[in-house]
């Protein structure tokens, strides 16, 4: 499985439109365009397909971890020397 494919299959699991995908983004600081996503949504036959790299995958799934859950509080760290 691609990552276009997996992509495709979260967008609809999760009723995405691609405006959404691009607020996604921009909450880990990855700038993408809507024109730019049609690109991976399309048919590997299609002649404006684009494969999907690893790294845009892993931005967008980092940045739906915020857009779902928010962002992670930092918990204080206490020093436990004995």
């Amino acid at each position: 499985m691609s990552n276009n494919d997996i992509i495709k299959k979260l967008r609809v699991a999760l009723h995405l439109r691609n405006e959404h995908i691009v607020e996604i983004l921009k909450l880990v600081d990855f700038k993408v365009t809507t024109t730019e996503l049609t690109a991976f949504f399309r048919s590997e036959d299609h002649p404006n397909f684009k494969p999907m790299g690893d790294q845009l995958l892993r931005n967008f799934l980092n940045g739906l971890i915020i857009y779902k859950r928010g962002v992670k509080e930092e918990t204080p760290q206490t020093d436990t020397k004995d």
